[in-house]
């Protein structure tokens, strides 16, 4: 009798053991589940959370680039109607006032001849120097004649002035542009530097390098002005818009200048095609 009660429970003993075996089996199976489904959902919803501010990145940017061209677009129309103002307007100004000029010379005495020849130069001088910089600024002109060309009637028209020394180096292969809009583009980041050294510089030589290498076309721009601090200068609406002209472009631009050793512009555009 004994013996039967011993072994009843024992038996119920083992039961009870299996009973919480499986109940602490099933209560583990069901934190498992459940931190399993947690860390998923952590990790969708993070990644969910990632893509949701890349895409507002990416918007963002492209709303940026769109802003940028339209303004680029703007500023180009404006100058292109300036271009023709002076062109159009200015420009037969200044030629009926040379022909009125060459007609004096024929009528005046002769002690006030050479002051009206002189006169009528100066005007010459004048419409030619408003003609040339008419065609600087009319982005069509720049469209017709290309980069290069148009660079260099600019070093020509900047000679002229007498402000200073300017020079244009070619090298390599003229490589054409598959978006012609490009070259405008890179003119007007030049063209920008160009009226920052005239106005700012104080310089007396400006050079300029055009190396079209296998990938790239390299711009080098450098005058020997008073330069400047470019990490504590104030930057211009001018240097802004060569900067924004250059992403545009996917352009890398570098701008590099100390106090008195002048300042060196580098632009190194990649081709679209070669």
């Amino acid at each position: 009798m004994l013996y039967f009660w011993i072994s009843l429970s024992s038996a119920y003993q083992k039961t009870i053991s299996n009973e919480e075996i499986a109940l602490i089996s099933y209560v583990i199976f069901i934190t498992l589940t459940l931190v399993t489904a947690f860390v998923l959902f952590f990790v969708v919803f993070q990644k969910r959370k990632n893509q949701l501010l890349i895409n507002q990145v990416k918007q963002q940017q492209k709303f940026d680039e769109e802003l940028i061209k339209t303004q680029q677009e703007i500023q180009d129309e404006t100058i292109k109607h300036i271009g023709r103002e002076l062109h159009d307007n200015i420009g037969q100004m200044l030629v009926m006032s040379t022909m009125q000029m060459n007609a004096a010379v024929k009528v005046v005495d002769n002690d006030a001849k050479t002051k009206v020849s002189n006169a009528a130069e100066t005007l010459k001088s004048t419409l030619d120097e408003v003609r040339a910089l008419s065609k600087s600024l009319n982005s069509d002109v720049i469209f017709n004649l290309g980069f290069q060309k148009t660079v260099k009637n600019e070093i020509h028209r900047l000679n002229k002035t007498g402000l200073l020394e300017a020079s244009v180096s070619i090298i390599g292969e003229k490589v054409d542009f598959e978006n012609k809009k490009d070259e405008i583009i890179l003119f007007r980041i030049l063209q920008e530097f160009f009226s920052n050294t005239l106005k700012y510089a104080e310089a007396d030589q400006l050079k300029i390098t055009i190396d079209y290498q296998e990938k790239v076309l390299s711009i080098t721009a450098e005058d020997n002005g008073i330069g400047f601090n470019i990490k504590t200068a104030e930057k211009s609406s001018g240097l802004i818009n060569m900067e924004k002209r250059a992403e545009l472009l996917n352009a890398d631009f570098q701008l590099e200048s100390r106090a008195g050793k002048g300042t060196i512009l580098t632009l190194k555009y990649p081709y679209k095609s070669a």
